[in-house]
């Protein structure tokens, strides 16, 4: 992983929706820094006034404090003209961000937090996968991950085992890509991007990016935000709320291992926002 560039500060992170012409100021946090977003768009510092540059990616404006040496991520899903891309949130959470990648990342929790949705007792294990980092370092990357779901999707009909890929391209982001059942040649894509407000503060801005023409897209919404609905209360209730690097602080297991290559890129990066640094 390169370490010139702070990965934080001098990345792009996302703010909002594109706001309509004519819609008040939107007035959130960035990395404990006061913004406001308005039409155009236009992103500025309410501190001090100055400019911010803006980008318009996966139906987000995002923007940055400081000063990316290379554009945002791709996920070329979300140009193919027959995929229904959609925003689910943002969603507010009383938690540092990089404790809401890792539970992303978490497929073990799936039989006990989304009991009878994305998981259910007695399918609970997690069978062994691959995870590697990419070679410019920038992405972590899992696949062979497979997990027995009641119903994965909208789309599906009945229990099915799931195909998953999980990337990290981001500190604060990662993009999930899982089986299809429109189309079993391609994967539905949904990714959480989260806005670091605080150390301890997040808005989740969940994206999906789908092949499905039957149903409407505020039940594609719900079905995402009941997901997400039920992981809140255990990211609020984890302690402490950033999220400890050191590889003692709490015991990892064999299921763990996303997670745990996703706190050594972390350190590897010297990511240092939202997380508690390994004690050398």
């Amino acid at each position: 992983m390169q370490t010139t560039r702070d990965l934080v500060y001098d990345n792009w992170h996302p703010v909002c929706t594109r706001l309509a012409h004519g819609a008040k100021t939107l007035r959130t946090l960035l990395l404990d820094v006061p913004i406001e977003a308005q039409a155009g768009p236009r992103i500025r510092r309410a501190d001090t006034g100055a400019e911010l540059p803006v980008l318009e990616r996966f139906g987000l404006v995002w923007t940055t404090l400081g000063r990316p040496d290379q554009d945002l991520f791709d996920v070329p899903e979300f140009l193919e003209p027959d995929r229904r891309n959609l925003s689910a949130g943002p969603i507010g959470v009383a938690v540092s961000a990089p404790r809401a990648i890792e539970n992303f990342l978490d497929l073990a929790h799936f039989p006990f937090v989304h009991t009878d949705i994305l998981g259910a007792e007695p399918h609970t294990e997690v069978k062994d996968y691959e995870v590697r980092t990419s070679e410019d370092g920038r992405e972590i990357i899992a696949t062979g991950c497979e997990f027995f779901q009641p119903l994965a999707a909208l789309t599906a009909a009945g229990g099915k085992k799931v195909d998953y890929i999980y990337r990290v391209p981001h500190p604060f982001c990662s993009v999930l890509y899982k089986s299809c059942f429109v189309d079993p040649s391609r994967m539905d894509v949904i990714a959480i991007f989260a806005q670091p407000m605080t150390q301890e503060t997040i808005r989740a801005h969940l994206v999906m990016s789908m092949l499905d023409d039957v149903h409407s897209d505020t039940e594609m919404r719900r079905f995402q935000q009941t997901i997400f609905g039920q992981d809140k209360p255990i990211l609020e209730n984890q302690r402490p709320r950033r999220l400890p690097l050191d590889p003692r602080a709490e015991t990892p297991i064999r299921a763990d291992l996303s997670g745990i290559a996703y706190r050594r890129w972390l350190s590897a990066g010297r990511v240092t926002y939202g997380v508690i640094p390994a004690q050398h």
